[in-house]
């Protein structure tokens, strides 16, 4: 089987849609699962009932061809025989303490196991090495088993100490939660509980996964190496984890590491980079609460996703327009201040227009715009050329930043499109910072454009001397950054 083989993202993404056709809301689950699968790894499913868990299992079963389903709703009273299937009473005649396992877990591709978390010691202990070994102890022989993957679902985390290292066997765990108000009315459309579940009838278009298939990904992800960003991250987040007490064991990074490799195989990339940390969220929760954390630490660490906020900026913006203010509101020396309103009187008389207001008091307003703009000072040609130019130096680093902000979005958004595995929410959450960063810039950007514009306009007094201008110091922003 050769690297070509691999299926191509195309056929994964037409897979992709059908099995999640219906499942509102569930981007991430159908996603982690299929890619767990091909990886050969275990799912966690965590929410209420009645959150399509149990139809997300079922769903993935007829994505790979020739794979049986097995599901079972396990509770503390739970037996072996349920799971593993009876005793052989041919066997007992023998003396051989042997199980008719057709049909039941050992034989599965796909299993689904409701609420496990609550089955009895000698379930979960037959359970550890069925997951992780593949095989199943059947009296005296150990069997291979063709297990894929199992899907498991539990309302909660377990908090017994005891069920510790079974729940460390699910590499990828997803919280699953009721639909949100946004897709409530789609839910409603949905038709009876039913309908929703049942595989949609456009599965039967597609070609599922074969054996082949499976052996051509794993092929392909063994020749997957890692690039020096992802190690760098992984050391990155290892540093994050441990100053918060998290901590992910030795065997989950090696594993982590076996699904980014499967996840690019799919995709046809040569090497792991940081956008692959993606995935450790939802490896290293160990409670729901968890995931938002770590999503948060991989748009702002792993992404570096761009401050929205730049105090220094912001306090340029907000000084250069309070000098403004102050230097249009500035009055002519001996003026005696722009409320004085002997002054303006003695204005209005000098100028001629006292009389003509008086006698037209439609006027009042323009002669009280003449007035103010003669009581305002008048500013020497440097120093309002020396107040544009400081304007128009913060503008050019903004820009120049905008556009930085602006390829790395572009450069962002390139490399997310040829991410078959990650949801789209995710997707649109990484470039979203990049959003709003840039829309606060051109926020910025108007304001300082703004005030540009009113140093420009400022009163010009030709007789001004030469010396007659500002530093930067003057403006109050200097060394803000």
């Amino acid at each position: 089987m050769t690297a070509s083989a691999v299926p191509s993202t195309t056929r994964l993404q037409a897979l992709l849609q059908t099995l999640g056709d219906g499942l509102l809301e569930r981007e991430a689950a159908v996603r982690l699962a299929l890619l767990a699968a091909l990886a050969g790894e275990h799912v966690l499913l965590i929410g209420p009932p009645g959150t399509a868990k149990s139809a997300l299992a079922r769903r993935l079963h007829h994505a790979f061809a020739g794979a049986r389903y097995f599901e079972r709703l396990l509770t503390r009273f739970s037996t072996p025989e349920e799971l593993f299937g009876p005793l052989s009473l041919k066997a007992l005649e023998h003396d051989r303490y042997e199980r008719l396992t057709e049909g039941f877990l050992p034989t599965a591709g796909i299993a689904f196991l409701d609420e496990v978390f609550k089955a009895n010691s000698a379930i979960l202990n037959a359970l550890l090495t069925l997951l992780n070994e593949r095989e199943f102890d059947n009296g005296t022989q150990r069997l291979k088993a063709p297990l894929i993957t199992v899907v498991a679902a539990s309302n909660e985390v377990p908090s017994d100490e005891a069920l510790q290292a079974f729940h460390d066997r699910f590499l990828v765990r997803v919280p699953v939660a009721p639909v949100g108000d946004a897709a409530f009315a789609a839910l409603l459309g949905l038709g009876s509980p039913a309908a929703g579940e049942a595989v949609p009838a456009t599965q039967a278009d597609l070609k599922p996964l074969d054996e082949g298939d499976r052996a051509a990904v794993a092929e392909g992800a063994a020749r997957i190496t890692l690039g020096e960003d992802f190690i760098a991250a992984c050391h990155a987040l290892r540093d994050w984890l441990a100053q918060r007490q998290m901590t992910m064991s030795d065997r989950r990074w090696r594993q982590f590491v076996h699904l980014a490799q499967t996840a690019a195989a799919t995709e046809q990339r040569p090497a792991l980079d940081k956008l692959d940390l993606w995935l450790v969220p939802y490896i290293a929760s160990a409670q729901p609460r968890d995931l938002p954390l770590l999503l948060q630490w991989f748009i702002d660490d792993a992404l570096q996703a761009p401050p929205v906020s730049a105090p220094w900026l912001e306090r340029a913006v907000e000084a250069f327009e309070k000098q403004l203010g102050i230097e249009q509101q500035t009055p002519a020396e001996g003026s005696g201040g722009p409320d004085d309103g002997a002054g303006k009187l003695a204005l209005a008389r000098a100028i001629g227009l006292h009389a003509q207001a008086d006698a037209e008091p439609g006027l009042q307003r323009i002669v009280s715009s003449r007035l103010e703009e003669r009581l305002r000072k008048r500013w020497g040609l440097r120093h309002i050329e020396a107040r544009v130019a400081q304007v128009a130096q913060i503008e050019a680093e903004l820009s120049a930043w905008a556009q930085e902000v602006r390829a790395g979005r572009d450069d962002l958004a390139q490399r997310l499109s040829t991410r078959l595995w990650m949801p789209p929410d995710l997707k649109a959450q990484a470039l979203r910072r990049h959003d709003a960063a840039l829309t606060q810039l051109a926020g910025w950007a108007h304001r300082l454009s703004a005030a540009r514009e009113g140093f420009a306009q400022l009163p010009v007094d030709e007789a001004a001397g030469d010396n007659a201008h500002a530093g930067p110091a003057a403006v109050g922003w200097a060394g803000a950054a």
